[in-house]
């Protein structure tokens, strides 16, 4: 960490990056780190490939979030936040692969250390937890009402607002140190879990049917088409939390979402983009099934994307998931 401080201080321009279909921690650990090097008189870039979720569009300072970069532009360092894979950055990942030095903090045990500089913890509850500590050991000020709320907000969805195995005591520790400096809870829930659109929950009607149970009832499987998606009017970011549908159900100890990126008109046999969501209740390491399909996450919450025909897909998780079961 001390490594990366000294670095930090010596920098000058810096961009800053979270996964592409950005979550609350990546989202808000972006937010909380850049906001902070300000302190510094830094000359910050904060930047995600994809749109902003509307659950998170409340945060305060959210619009320093770009979603494009000048090709003039020049940086000396990047900090990679929230990605156990530098191409989870998205199209960016060859900008930013020539910056000089890169910076990787993250907290999924599958991270491939891809930076200059590691600071990667994976008993963390989130990244959101990381930054915290780094801003405390930087003795950069957390009273600013964006940074507490973006750091409360990566904690708070990262763990299920505390229900999920990764919930540590931190968690705790960190959220109630972020409401004593002013981070309203019930404002933050009611923006990130306070509303549904009607078309999302046409769309949770048609996820649940399309449930498919194996054999001996121990995995679950959820398909989500783009017709599914059109249909209803519906985003991407709709599709967040569904699979807890189907991971909930009595026995299923594994459950799969199989989302459907690009349209086959439902014909099975031609190969499709897809990414495939795992869940887990514990007692298998979907990480482990993840990796040997390129991807990654935790042992608990982890997935991949592939180009395959859907039968083909079913087949080989059915198969990768028996063994593990």
């Amino acid at each position: 960490m001390k490594k990366i401080i000294n670095h930090l201080k010596n920098s000058n321009h810096i961009i800053m990056a979270s996964h592409k279909k950005p979550d609350g921690d990546a989202i808000g650990s972006l937010i909380a780190m850049g906001l902070a090097l300000d302190a510094l008189n830094k000359d910050i870039t904060l930047y995600n490939e994809s749109p902003i979720p509307s659950a998170y569009r409340f945060l305060p300072s959210v619009e320093r979030i770009v979603h494009q970069i000048k090709k003039t532009d020049t940086y000396d360092t990047a900090i990679i936040l929230d990605c156990a894979d530098f191409q989870r950055i998205g199209k960016i990942s060859s900008v930013i692969s020539k910056i000089p030095v890169i910076i990787n903090i993250d907290h999924h045990i599958t991270n491939n250390r891809f930076g200059n500089f590691n600071l990667i913890d994976t008993s963390a509850c989130a990244t959101a937890e990381i930054i915290y500590h780094l801003l405390i050991e930087m003795a950069l000020p957390i009273s600013n009402s964006a940074i507490t709320t973006a750091i409360y907000t990566g904690i708070l969805t990262d763990t299920g607002s505390f229900r999920f195995s990764n919930t540590n005591k931190a968690a705790f520790v960190i959220c109630e140190k972020m409401v004593e400096a002013g981070v309203d809870p019930y404002n933050v829930a009611r923006h990130v879990y306070g509303r549904y659109s009607l078309g999302r929950i046409k769309l949770l009607k048609m996820a649940l049917e399309s449930i498919e149970i194996s054999y001996n009832g121990k995995i679950s499987m959820m398909i989500l088409t783009k017709d599914m998606l059109d249909e209803t009017g519906t985003q991407p970011e709709d599709i967040n939390g569904l699979i807890n549908y189907a991971k909930n159900i009595e026995n299923v100890k594994v459950a799969v979402l199989i989302h459907e990126l690009s349209n086959g008109k439902g014909v099975s046999e031609k190969p499709e983009n897809y990414h495939i969501s795992l869940r887990s209740d514990g007692t298998v390491d979907v990480a482990a099934i993840a990796s040997s399909f390129s991807g990654g996450g935790h042992n608990r919450a982890a997935g991949f994307s592939i180009e395959s025909t859907l039968s083909n897909i079913k087949t080989q998780l059915l198969i990768n998931i028996a063994i593990e079961l």
